[in-house]
């Protein structure tokens, strides 16, 4: 298999975690139900292709998303055949969302908030300020239970509804999300209209605000066709933690104009050209997301699977 030509550039980091979310946010918007074996092997390849990090699924009501009501069975299935999943995050809602996970031996949760009010009321049916009174418990029994916690946040360069965002309005959100008692914020292109300057002016806005990059992870949505380039810039920050999506798999339930996160393979190939380590078998996850494609029925929308495929 091809391999890109490898040309370091020495003011990027050495070494970049992926984060890898296929399996929830890849596979929440699917409208027809991804059978439950084939969650479990999704998963399984993905591990065996060497991704440090895969967000298993989400305990999250069946109402809002049927795709994923069937994650504690997920769980049962991953404990008894392999890879053990009580070590990969899981997002939860709210409380009852965390006693599905404390019950299942969960070691690491992700929570996920909004930037914006419109996105809150939409997605979390709560107000703005209102998530934070919604999270602060659920974090704080987390953390009584020894949980890793990451707290994503959502509509960070750009909202359907409301349009522009404003910078300090995304940090005084994001910052209050992390103090509740995160480890991570991830920083989320929703609907892909970020580019690389306000990347890097979000990043500074947050390192104003106490928060190094050391403790953030961007998630980006390719509508644009802007995720490599605000990667690339979000690097340049300091930044080592990216979420992506094999095959480029996912969207948003809540956000029509989400189309697809950053495809894993697309990221791993400009990391490697550009001699960034990430323990990523792309031969493997390239294999795993043409056979998740053909599961689906449709092609993968990543560049990388589709031109070493043809």
């Amino acid at each position: 298999m091809r391999t890109p030509q490898v040309v370091r550039d020495e003011s990027l980091p050495e070494r970049v975690t992926i984060y890898e979310v296929g399996p929830r946010d890849g596979l929440q918007n699917e409208k027809a139900v991804v059978p439950l074996p084939t969650k479990a092997e999704f998963i399984r390849r993905l591990v065996e292709a060497g991704l440090p990090v895969v967000e298993a699924t989400s305990f999250v009501h069946p109402k809002w998303v049927p795709q994923l009501a069937d994650a504690a069975e997920l769980i049962d299935i991953l404990v008894e055949q392999g890879p053990d999943p009580r070590d990969m995050p899981v997002l939860v809602p709210n409380e009852r969302g965390l006693d599905r996970a404390v019950d299942k031996g969960m070691r690491h949760i992700a929570i996920f908030g909004s930037a914006t009010e419109t996105f809150a009321q939409r997605n979390l049916n709560r107000s703005l300020e209102d998530q934070f009174a919604m999270f602060a418990p659920t974090v704080k029994r987390a953390r009584e239970h020894g949980m890793d916690v990451r707290a994503y946040v959502s509509m960070c360069f750009g909202d359907p509804w409301e349009g522009d965002v404003p910078i300090a309005q995304v940090v005084e959100v994001g910052k209050r999300l992390f103090d509740l008692g995160a480890s991570q914020l991830s920083l989320g292109d929703t609907i892909g209209v970020g580019t690389p300057g306000h990347v890097a002016a979000l990043l500074a806005g947050f390192n104003d605000a106490g928060l190094p990059a050391a403790s953030l992870a961007m998630h980006f949505h390719d509508t644009y066709g802007q995720a490599l380039s605000n990667a690339t810039a979000a690097m340049r920050c300091g930044v080592t933690t990216f979420d992506a999506s094999a095959g480029g798999l996912g969207g948003c339930p809540y956000a029509e104009s989400a189309t697809g996160n950053l495809a894993t393979e697309d990221l791993v190939w400009m990391l490697h050209g550009l001699g960034i380590e990430t323990g990523v078998d792309l031969e493997r996850l390239v294999a795993t997301s043409t056979w998740m494609a053909g599961q689906l029925g449709r092609p993968s929308p990543s560049r990388v699977v589709n031109a070493l495929q043809s």
